[in-house]
């Protein structure tokens, strides 16, 4: 039996069961639905599309994985080789691994490793966000702020390792101020938080963020797993500032295979590279740097940057707002809209149950999730498409 994902198993609803999908859409036997969250923001690419199968199959015929310790292989190579070219800065050394969730422990584990190997053994304190989401691994759930993800706060109550602060500038100083000497790392979701309920903050936040990092010697981390290859409008919020370690996933394989990168600068690269074996990362996920994964990988980044990705996201921030330019209603206490992401908060979780049914029925798949009616659709989506998504909220409401 399948254990079900965020579920109580004893009283969930039966799932909707898809039996073939194309472009932006999923086919149950009886309803075409077009997929208005991206199979968790993945799916940037819609589903099947042709030359990324290519590069799968191409790759399958010769092989589909080797592991990494005490071999290499020509897909992970193009693939360091290509991030290291495509990203900002020097942001240069790639960790691979088989989720964003251990992708985001293995930049924790970096960042107190390179203090540790520093021997500076204080700095033990992580400064985070307040609703922060990072992935439902242990370390990732201390780093969170979000009890209806993280039972592990219910549990342990707060860490002694963990600050959380709202994302305001006068907060980040005060931290800073009273913690500088312990902290290894600042990690934050930047611009856009994506579980902790699509919150939306200003690029000024994290200037003062890399300036204070910069001052008191803390590693600036950015989880771009789900703000990455443009969901926020940019390329990546790295190209607008600049972090020491920064962590891709979700989008980074097309939504075809888990698979996530961990890419750090050569300042954090260097705190390791040392002739002491005992200054070495010990880590290793058995299919990181999968081949199949850093294929269609390839092709991903191919793709958005012939067919003009950047172009196409702007243009569904500027349908969005358009329809949803006057719509209001006194259940709802804020719109949200952020490069490809739009979410509607409303005061009382009870007003958007039902929803999914509703929008099943209207031909869209959506997952609403506590106050917030959102959507993050593939960037391939045409335009009667994103209005179709849009209408079905708006109607909800009326």
């Amino acid at each position: 039996m399948i254990w079900y994902p965020y579920e109580q198993m004893k009283t969930m609803k039966t799932p909707y069961k898809i039996v073939d999908v194309q472009g932006v859409y999923l086919f149950t036997e009886d309803q075409k639905l077009i997929d208005s969250v991206s199979s968790w923001w993945s799916v940037i690419h819609g589903y099947k599309h042709p030359e990324l199968n290519r590069a799968i199959q191409e790759q399958l015929e010769k092989f589909a994985h080797v592991m990494l310790g005490g071999l290499t292989h020509e897909p992970v190579q193009k693939l360091s080789a290509k991030l290291q070219s495509w990203l900002p800065g020097d942001l240069d050394y790639c960790f691979f691994s088989d989720s964003g969730s251990v992708a985001v422990e293995v930049a924790l584990k970096i960042a107190l490793q390179y203090y540790m190997n520093r021997e500076e053994t204080q700095r033990t304190m992580v400064l985070a966000l307040e609703h922060a989401y990072h992935g439902d691994t242990f370390k990732t759930m201390e780093v969170g702020d979000d009890e209806d993800y993280h039972f592990v706060l219910k549990a342990y109550g707060e860490s002694r390792h963990v600050v959380h602060i709202p994302t305001q500038i006068e907060a980040l100083e005060r931290a800073f101020e009273q913690y500088h000497s312990k902290l290894n790392c600042f990690l934050v979701e930047p611009l856009l938080q994506g579980a902790g309920g699509m919150r939306m903050y200003d690029v000024s936040f994290l200037r003062r963020a890399r300036e204070l990092c910069d001052e008191y010697g803390v590693l600036l981390i950015f989880d771009e797993v789900a703000t990455g290859f443009g969901r926020t409008g940019n390329r990546f919020v790295a190209d607008l500032v600049l972090p020491d370690i920064l962590v891709l996933g979700k989008a980074l394989t097309g939504g075809y295979i888990g698979h996530a990168v961990t890419v750090a600068n050569h300042k954090v690269y260097e705190g390791f590279y040392d002739d002491n074996p005992a200054h070495a990362l010990m880590h290793g996920p058995t299919f990181m740097g999968n081949a199949l994964a850093c294929s269609v990988a390839l092709k991903s980044i191919e793709l958005f940057e012939q067919q003009d990705y950047l172009s196409k996201i702007h243009r569904i921030e500027e349908i969005t707002r358009r329809e949803m330019d006057g719509f209001s209603d006194p259940r709802i206490r804020e719109i949200r809209i952020m490069g490809a992401c739009v979410c509607i908060e409303v005061y009382d979780p009870t007003v958007i149950a039902g929803y999914q049914k509703f929008a099943y029925e209207h031909g869209v798949f959506s997952r609403p999730f506590l106050n917030y009616l959102y959507a993050m659709v593939p960037y391939i989506i045409e335009e009667e498409e994103l209005i179709q998504v849009l209408d079905t909220m708006k109607q909800w409401f009326e």
